[in-house]
């Protein structure tokens, strides 16, 4: 199983039945494949739907159906189409449940950075301030490193996405969940040890007395 499946699966337990979902570019967009059975979710993307799930095939894909990144999405049926400022305000406005997120660098308090790779043209935060700040759970998914980096570091480097302390951060070593004391690693991906998680992580993290080994949907 590569990385970024395993990331998905896991990050896929955390969503319950009737839940309003913002799934973020890239990898928290698989995440919709891998429910849990039983568990009926609604996912929305700031561009203007709540509904979309994933094509099942290629060419059924147009340009006036998409995701965030430009992506063509399929429709649940009832799905519901609006534009971009009745999208922001249920941000906005806290109506969502859980916004799952890319993540490139989360601190020791809990903040993330997600939206400025130095050196590259990107065209912009897009949503993800508003998500990070109006979600009411906020989920990071992504690699525990980056060309053999941590990404989960003392203080951020690049810009915060918000001064929010996010919930739950799922990488393909662990699960770790920021709280006021720090960071606590929750489970342990398969055949990883603990020694093998404080080696990839720069910030400090607060260590249990039991951890389990990390559960995924199938």
């Amino acid at each position: 199983m590569d990385e970024k499946t395993l990331i998905a699966r896991r990050v896929a337990l955390e969503l319950a039945d009737g839940n309003l979902v913002n799934l973020g570019i890239g990898l928290p967009t698989l995440v919709a494949q891998y429910l849990p059975p039983g568990v009926c979710a609604f996912f929305q993307s700031e561009n203007g739907i709540i509904g979309m799930e994933a094509l099942t095939e290629p060419w059924l894909g147009t340009d006036n159906l998409t995701d965030a990144g430009g992506k063509p999405i399929g429709a649940v049926p009832g799905a519901a189409a609006f534009d971009s400022a009745m999208s922001f305000g249920l941000i906005r406005g806290g109506h969502l449940d859980v916004t799952v997120l890319g993540g490139l660098q989360v601190d020791a308090w809990g903040q993330l950075a997600n939206w400025m790779v130095p050196g590259k043209m990107v065209p912009g935060m897009g949503g993800a301030m508003d998500l990070v700040t109006g979600a009411r759970r906020v989920i990071v998914a992504m690699t525990h490193t980056a060309r053999g980096q941590a990404k989960i570091l003392r203080r951020c480097t690049l810009p915060l996405t918000s001064v929010r302390r996010v919930d739950l951060v799922v990488t393909e070593l662990a699960v770790i969940e920021p709280t006021e004391d720090g960071l606590v690693l929750r489970e342990l991906a398969p055949g990883v040890t603990v020694e093998a998680v404080i080696a990839a992580t720069e910030a400090e993290l607060i260590i249990p007395g039991n951890i389990p080994v990390m559960a995924m949907a199938a």
